[in-house]
């Protein structure tokens, strides 16, 4: 039985500001959430958001006011290891929500398997790979320091993959910043570009065709979400893979491009996408309509990192990797043993449920009260 669901916010700061179109974050405020369960075990899941209400319709405020007073007493004195009739009555009676639908959903999986005594993966279907690709955002700005990590994480065999946030400046700006880097770095290494929905289609339209020119391999949501005939009109344009990711809030959305052929590429995001479940329905409908997939973040830490990664060892696709850097750009580590990022992979966790821990001596002293 549940017994109880506690949602900790933590500020954690980061290693140096992350500029996105939308917002520079110096911060940020994991979202964490626990749930308790009558047989002693207990379960986590993370609803991390990014800058505020600046990229989504949560925030981490409202994520722990609609749990606490409208998700959480829903849930007290369900049985726990009965996961789908929980998110079966969750998703009856909430409207929207899907962040913290999501961190319900990973903190109930996650207390089952560990009841199970197999890893999260089990119960998605099945690993099919142990380590996964990570790509490194560079999104300091100035092109020399993006440069210089750059070369560091190569040298350190940590990235491989580097995705860059533009969108803030002039297109031939942001062009000039993302082809010098590639330029620098070569043809070994992989160079993807972020644009947050930041473009006009007719911006899009010169952007892309010279960031394709330059050899970059991926754009990611150049135009916004709603513009999703934008959207095809570019994919059938250009030869570049174009990928959708804020565009996409789960299974219905994913339909919705796949029947337009509106793009190439799916970012699937657990949090985006309303939980783990929805989440594999995402990467489904990518597999049947011939899209490929890419392992998104939402710059969450440990919990949110490995409840991810749990799902996409699962995808016998994953033609673009992922970008589950997150635990790397915070400060402060906040699982007991960190995740292991070596040879430019992430290992996905093999114990029991999530396979991490949170340190809770660190987590009291990041808390926000």
């Amino acid at each position: 039985m549940i017994t109880n669901i506690e949602v900790i916010l933590a500020e954690v700061p980061t290693i140096r500001p992350h500029r996105l179109s939308v917002a520079t974050m110096h911060t940020q405020t994991l979202v964490l959430v626990r749930v308790r369960c009558a047989d002693g075990i207990e379960g986590w899941g993370e609803a991390t958001t990014i800058g505020g209400l600046n990229y989504g319709e949560e925030s981490p405020d409202s994520i722990k006011a609609n749990i606490d007073a409208h998700i959480a007493p829903l849930l007290i004195g369900m049985e726990a290891s009965q996961v789908a009739k929980a998110m079966a009555k969750i998703r009856k009676v909430i409207q929207g929500n899907r962040f913290a639908k999501c961190a319900i959903e990973t903190a109930l999986l996650d207390a089952q398997a560990r009841r199970l005594g197999v890893p999260l993966s089990e119960l998605l279907g099945g690993r099919v790979r142990d380590a996964l690709p990570v790509a490194w955002t560079l999104a300091s700005g100035d092109t020399a320091k993006d440069i210089a990590e750059a070369e560091k994480m190569l040298e350190l065999r940590r990235h491989n993959i580097f995705k860059l946030k533009i969108g803030s400046r002039p297109v031939a700006d942001d062009v000039a910043h993302v082809l010098a880097i590639k330029k620098a770095l070569g043809d070994s290494v992989s160079v993807r570009v972020d644009v947050n929905q930041a473009w006009s289609e007719l911006d899009a339209v010169r952007g892309i065709a010279a960031l394709e020119a330059g050899g970059v391999d991926l754009i990611e949501q150049p135009v916004r979400a709603e513009h999703m005939a934008a959207m095809a009109r570019l994919t059938q344009r250009f030869a570049v893979a174009l990928m959708a990711d804020e565009a996409l809030h789960g299974p219905l959305d994913a339909l919705a491009f796949a029947r337009n052929e509106a793009t190439d590429v799916f970012a699937v995001k657990i949090t985006q996408s309303g939980g783990l479940v929805p989440a594999a329905q995402v990467a489904t409908v990518a597999q049947l309509a011939g899209i490929s997939l890419y392992g998104g973040t939402m710059l969450e830490g440990g919990i949110g990192t490995a409840a991810s990664a749990h799902l996409f060892s699962t995808f016998g696709e994953l033609a673009f990797g992922t970008e589950l850097f997150g635990p790397l750009l915070l400060t402060e580590e906040v699982l007991r043993t960190p995740l292991v990022y070596k040879d430019f992979m992430l290992q996905v966790p093999t114990g029991p449920g999530l396979g991490v821990a949170p340190d809770m001596d660190k987590l009291r002293d990041l808390r926000r009260h």
